[in-house]
């Protein structure tokens, strides 16, 4: 209970420093500029290129995450910051250019939002990092039970700030409209930029070789993707329920397994060295989770966001939920989880390597899953996007054909 006294107590001075900021420089005239908040950037990138395209006249903005912050620092024409009250001075500049943009694109919950005030001619646009909802978010997340009257509030605050919220489908409206209490106005079906690249046979054929390149023992055989999505609890000290050895033991002939563990978690091992003609290990972020569901034949995930856009790749996965009921309770998943999955559910490692042994996939369920989640991705997401976002002002547009 204290710490949780004391946690609020920092967000609210947090937050109370960034109104100052932010209501100084609103006194300064709005710019014809787009700043984008990024946490993951996949689909800031996406949104990013295709403005590039178009050749639309607008200055452009980063402020990222540290784990964000290579992907525009240096390969952009646009100014990138790191968006960290640490670094005071990027931090300021940030909150100056949030102040004085018209048009603010944000991949995931940002608390600032709480306590800024927008101009009337201000769109915030919500790309948010996922296709699909496998777990609960938002005001449905089950740990908001506990958060305190307050805490909820300013949860409420930072949703109401969203002018539009990015979707894939009609069900993922459904489960925004739920989960952050929009109504069908705010909701844009444009579809998920990130996904375009499934569309392009180029991006793929380059992701892959470069892979391979890498890791030239990904051509031998077929490729297994192991990428579980993170428990808070086990970022310091991370057990691996998957049975390697196990799996090398009766795989290892024909297949090889990436591993894929979230880039935070510490001390998970190192498998490469232990099973070098089975396992490598691409936990960092310096590799893209799209470039390797494209080389992957096969996914291993849980109750991670992976399954919505693997499903346009329409390769077989298994859903390795060893956790379930401690999961729901801690958690939350999505009503109807384990009757919507498109692939087995399974609880330990002898069914997942009889599952792909013996093949026991039905690929017509992943067809109905992809067309039902990815309804409005069809490969002109970020182009059908910004030509909405930035009609209504008639910038100019010059296709640079490409």
């Amino acid at each position: 209970m204290l710490s949780q006294m004391v946690r609020e107590l920092a967000i609210c001075f947090y937050l109370w420093i960034f109104k100052c900021f932010f209501s100084i420089f609103s006194l300064v005239p709005l710019k014809n500029k787009t700043t984008f908040v990024v946490s993951f950037g996949d689909n800031s990138q996406y949104v990013y290129e295709e403005i590039r395209r178009q050749n639309l006249p607008v200055e452009v903005v980063f402020l990222c995450e540290k784990k964000a912050f290579h992907k525009f620092k240096g390969d952009c024409e646009g100014t990138a910051l790191l968006f960290d009250v640490r670094k005071f001075i990027h931090w300021v500049r940030g909150v100056f250019h949030l102040a004085t943009s018209r048009y603010l694109f944000v991949d995931n919950y940002f608390g600032f939002l709480a306590a800024v005030k927008f101009k009337k001619e201000v769109q915030c646009i919500q790309l948010w990092h996922a296709s699909g909802a496998m777990k609960k978010f938002g005001l449905e997340d089950e740990s908001v039970k506990t958060r305190s009257e307050k805490a909820k509030q300013r949860f409420l605050q930072v949703y109401s700030k969203f002018d539009q919220v990015v979707v894939g489908s009609d069900v993922m409206a459904e489960i925004f409209m739920k989960s952050f209490q929009l109504k069908k106005e705010n909701i844009l079906t444009s579809g998920i930029p990130r996904t375009d690249f499934y569309f392009n046979k180029e991006a793929k054929k380059k992701a892959t070789a470069s892979l391979i390149h890498k890791h030239p023992i990904l051509k031998e055989k077929k490729v297994i993707l192991y990428a579980p999505t993170y428990r808070d609890y086990q970022l310091d000290h991370f057990n691996l329920v998957l049975e390697i050895e196990k799996m090398a033991r009766e795989l290892r002939a024909e297949y090889i397994l990436i591993l894929r563990l979230h880039p935070a978690i510490k001390n998970k091992g190192d498998y490469s060295t232990r099973y070098p003609d089975f396992v490598v290990d691409l936990s960092s972020d310096q590799y893209e989770i799209t470039d390797l569901l494209v080389a992957a034949d096969y996914l291993i995930t849980d109750y991670s966001s992976i399954p919505y856009e693997f499903s346009l790749l329409r390769k077989p996965m298994i859903f390795f939920t060893y956790d379930l009921e401690e999961y729901k309770r801690d958690r939350g998943v999505m009503g109807g989880f384990e009757e919507h999955l498109p692939g087995p559910m399974v609880k330990d490692t002898e069914s997942i390597i009889d599952i792909i042994k013996n093949n026991r996939f039905d690929l017509n369920i992943i067809e109905y899953y992809c067309e039902k989640w990815n309804q409005y991705s069809k490969g002109r997401s970020s182009q059908n996007l910004v030509e909405h976002i930035f009609a209504k002002d008639n910038l100019k547009t010059t296709d640079k054909g490409y």
